[in-house]
């Protein structure tokens, strides 16, 4: 491939406003997925993402922008998910398998309402570069800047909530509303995420590149960092591979943070 082919990705808006989107995306992800998959709540991104296709067929039956009507959803939804884990009286991973299948049951009888599916919701389900809109990209990009604030302002205090919660509990921080802000940049996360990666891929970027991280960092800040540099190169490559061979940017995303991944695991050193 020479060169000029090589550079042609940048000769196209389009292209461009999902680099941009992808970057976003490919920072934030990993940032949030630490935290879930510190307490092992990984299924959370996988739930919100199914919920926030919901959110997208609503949005196209009632003429919205999907990626707003998506994000309230998912808002919504990450709220009373946490209020149902907080009360204790159905365990933690009924609530998700409610919330994943019913809202799943929702979309699919809107879907039929709106005979079947069509562009848009194909797109949202597997990603798509050509589908990110300018009017997207300033969602993507201001709330991205508000789930990076929000980490960095609490940063310390959402470590420790993961990591043991009854210790967060006895220091004093008021822990169901720090558990609630981790849901709430959660579903905000997988929302922005739906047109690059895709709802039922995004669950994958939030995790795979955390777990990667794991076999090869040592220590919560140093895995972090890790994995967002892990995300990034597999949104980057992923995007200029979906332009190039013309396939879905979700699933060419998260198969090169797989290689990623299955790399991690040959070279990681034996204990």
């Amino acid at each position: 491939m020479d060169i000029n082919r090589m550079l042609e990705i940048f000769q196209f808006d389009f292209m461009i406003r999902a680099l941009i989107a992808g970057g976003v995306i490919g920072l934030i992800s990993p940032l949030i997925g630490n935290f879930l998959v510190v307490r092992r709540y990984s299924l959370m991104a996988d739930t919100l993402a199914h919920v926030a296709l919901a959110g997208v067929a609503i949005g196209l039956l009632t003429g919205q922008q999907p990626v707003a009507v998506a994000v309230a959803t998912t808002i919504i939804a990450a709220v009373l998910i946490d209020r149902l884990r907080d009360r204790k009286r159905i365990y933690s991973e009924s609530v998700l398998a409610i919330f994943l299948s019913g809202s799943l049951a929702i979309a699919v009888v809107l879907m039929s309402v709106a005979n079947g599916l069509n562009t848009d919701l194909l797109s949202v389900l597997f990603g798509s570069i050509a589908t990110v809109t300018t009017t997207d990209l300033y969602y993507i990009v201001t709330l991205g800047v508000v789930v990076l604030a929000t980490i960095a302002l609490l940063y310390k205090e959402l470590f420790l909530v993961s990591f043991d919660e009854d210790i967060a509990t006895a220091s004093g921080l008021r822990t169901r509303l720090l558990n609630l802000v981790t849901v709430v940049l959660a579903a905000i996360t997988v929302a922005l995420s739906m047109r690059i990666v895709g709802v039922l891929l995004i669950g994958a970027l939030m995790v795979i590149p955390v777990v990667t991280a794991m076999q090869i960092g040592k220590g919560f800040r140093k895995t972090m960092a890790l994995s967002v540099i892990l995300s990034l190169l597999s949104v980057a490559i992923g995007l200029v591979a979906a332009f190039y061979l013309d396939i879905a940017s979700g699933g060419s995303i998260v198969v090169t943070s797989l290689i990623f991944f299955i790399v991690s695991l040959i070279l990681r050193p034996k204990q």
